[in-house]
């Protein structure tokens, strides 16, 4: 990257200077100014991720809508199916396009600002954290009043979706104590509380914006970070991305964030879907 950039200099010395500076300035404004010149902010979301995005509506739909309102141009959503990794997402939705012919979009919403990632995808900009996920476990408090660690589980049977970092943590917790008195048949989180919420299960663990709006404010429950040392006690940033060369749009973003969190409008965001906000 260095070396195309030094190489793109030593062509542009010839035509000089100002000439440079003009060129530079064009590239980092065109997509913010190809945005505004089309009216739509094209915005990719997670199909059926509750509370974020279902059929048009959540957290990050609303976002999504408050970001293109401050850019003063028409949202428009391209839902799709999540890839194999999250360098799939970035690929068919940030800076190449899917193989089937979508995308890719002007803003990928929902994409965890983790370093690692940020170094293995230099065509992105991962930007503007709105909130901080975690993985939890609920439990019935009549059935588990107190839990510490998962053994104080017993043999209380747990709700979680298989294929997901909570399940992964479950079905692996205590070398594979726990494994047999999992139902992980669920698709997400949400599921898997409302198993709990009908009473089939004692506990359930998945995401806490996932448990939270099924059961937060229900005495009935308790929600608590995940009692495994393999769990991220403090969670993770979640944020989203463009493509690097989107240099203006980035910064346009990153300031309608920063608004809708300083008015208090990103917190109502996340009350309306009975999630509590936490700051990034």
């Amino acid at each position: 990257m260095h070396a195309s950039h030094l190489s793109r200099r030593t062509c542009l010395r010839w035509i000089g200077a100002a000439s440079l500076g003009a060129s530079s300035l064009v590239s980092r404004a065109a997509p913010l100014d190809r945005i505004r010149e089309r009216g739509v902010l094209t915005v990719a979301l997670y199909k059926d991720m509750p509370p974020f995005h279902v059929d048009g509506k959540g957290i990050d739909a609303e976002l999504a809508q408050a970001l293109a309102d401050s850019l003063g141009v028409k949202l428009s959503m391209l839902p799709f199916g999540a890839g194999e990794n999250m360098g799939d997402d970035l690929r068919n939705m940030v800076w190449r396009g899917h193989y089937l012919g979508f995308g890719p979009a002007d803003l990928l919403m929902h994409v965890p600002v983790d370093k690692p990632l940020i170094d293995d995808t230099p065509q992105a900009s991962i930007l503007a954290p709105y909130y901080r996920e975690r993985v939890v476990l609920a439990r019935q408090v009549d059935r588990l009043p107190q839990l510490d660690s998962l053994s104080a589980l017993g043999d209380a049977k747990v709700a979680v979706p298989g294929q997901t970092l909570a399940g992964w943590l479950m079905i692996g917790a205590d070398g594979g104590a726990y494994r047999n008195q999992l139902d992980t048949q669920w698709k997400d989180g949400v599921e898997a509380a409302r198993a709990l919420q009908r009473g089939e299960v004692a506990a359930a663990a998945g995401l806490a914006s996932e448990m939270e709006s099924v059961l937060r404010g229900d005495a009935r429950f308790v929600i608590a970070p995940l009692p495994s040392p393999r769990a991220q006690r403090n969670g993770w940033a979640v944020g989203m991305a463009v493509r690097k060369d989107a240099t203006d749009l980035a910064q346009a973003l990153q300031a309608g964030v920063n608004e809708v969190a300083r008015s208090g409008r990103l917190r109502k965001m996340f009350e309306s879907a009975n999630v509590a906000w936490q700051a990034a």
